[in-house]
């Protein structure tokens, strides 16, 4: 028999859920210190997420996702990117975004209902939360196709979920990446579960990272809660695209320890036994166990961490209250540089309704 080819994924762990190595780590994340900011910043981010929660469940935001258990994913890829890249993201990757300027008052407009969330702090150019599935993925692939036009040394990364990787979005960006060479590098965050699909329901693929092959990519898949590993595929990633070599498809092994999201029920759908085990997995557990074997973290130092973090997350909180609503025009005034004569006519019966109703 002839053979045409042979494919092997290669799967990153470091740091297993113990918190002990289980390979060696690699030269730029040995020192412990190097990643005790982001650890930090992790607390940051879960006091964040527990906080918007609260803040839904007495009405005093929307519809809100969650990103419990994806903190080491999330921050370890806003960690990996530079300011002139371009971040195309979903609508829970909270953490990558702090990482690189967005600011927690943005995030709770956006679930709140304002708009003006979307228009965030930090590099201009990245792309606001998307909530159709995996079309950021197509976005991010015409990013890093102007980037290489350009001659530019930029990279282009988008993340989505297991269910996006199903889309025909991720393949139509993949492929793209791959016949022409881009700097672009696909996240897939596999966190067990598309809402109530499965990830054994979504394909038979026997890893979501190999779907890259199709388009000529290189694959890797990486435990998502290892804040090392997902470092160092994030490295590796963004060296070959900002080289020249062409685009990543990464597969992040993680759990969604949440619901979906604040109007999902995943009592519905998963047994309690699963998310019990996950909860031995998840990203904090093995960095805090690290991090305190080499001295550099212990109980009162979180404590106290987590009560600055408490404090600056209600700073953020507040500021979010605290901004004026926009008048009922506001959503006909950004629509058209010249309103049509219709929307013109709804815009002031809109106008006229609401004094009506003050």
């Amino acid at each position: 028999m002839t053979v045409a080819a042979h494919f092997e994924i290669e799967y990153l762990q470091y740091l297993g859920p113990d918190g002990k190595p289980v390979a060696e780590l690699p030269q730029a994340f040995r020192d412990p210190a190097t990643v005790l900011p982001l650890f930090k910043q992790m607390l940051y981010v879960r006091t964040f997420d527990d906080k918007a929660i609260r803040l839904q469940r007495t009405g005093k935001l929307g519809t809100y996702a969650a990103c419990l258990g994806h903190e080491a994913t999330h921050v370890g890829i806003g960690a990996s990117m530079q300011p002139q890249d371009v971040f195309a993201p979903s609508y829970r990757e909270y953490g990558a975004q702090f990482m690189r300027g967005v600011r927690p008052r943005e995030v709770l407009m956006y679930w709140g209902g304002d708009e003006r969330g979307n228009d965030f702090a930090g590099p201009k150019n990245d792309y606001p939360w998307c909530v159709p599935i995996a079309t950021q993925m197509l976005m991010a692939a015409g990013a890093a196709l102007s980037f290489k036009l350009r001659k530019q040394e930029r990279v282009a990364v988008a993340s989505c979920g297991d269910g996006g990787s199903s889309k025909t979005d991720f393949y139509a960006a993949l492929n793209s990446a791959g016949a022409y060479t881009l700097p672009l590098v696909l996240c897939v965050v596999n966190n067990g579960w598309a809402i109530s699909v499965p990830r054994k329901a979504q394909t038979g693929a026997q890893t979501l990272a190999q779907k890259g092959l199709a388009g000529g990519l290189a694959c890797l898949q990486v435990d998502g809660n290892d804040l090392i590993a997902v470092l160092e595929g994030m490295r590796r990633a963004m060296t070959r695209a900002r080289s020249g070599q062409g685009g990543s498809v990464i597969e992040f092994l993680t759990y969604r320890l949440h619901d979906h999201t604040t109007a999902d029920d995943a009592r519905r759908y998963r047994g309690e036994d699963e998310v019990k085990a996950a909860w031995t997995r998840e990203p904090m557990l093995r960095l805090r166990t690290w991090l305190t074997a080499a001295g550099l973290w212990d109980e009162a130092r979180e404590k106290a961490w987590l009560e600055e973090c408490a404090r600056l997350v209600d700073i953020e909180i507040n500021a979010y209250l605290e901004t004026k609503v926009q008048p009922v025009e506001a959503m006909f005034d950004y629509l058209y540089g010249d309103p049509p004569p219709e929307l013109l006519a709804q815009r002031a019966a809109a106008i006229a309704l609401e004094k009506r109703n003050g």
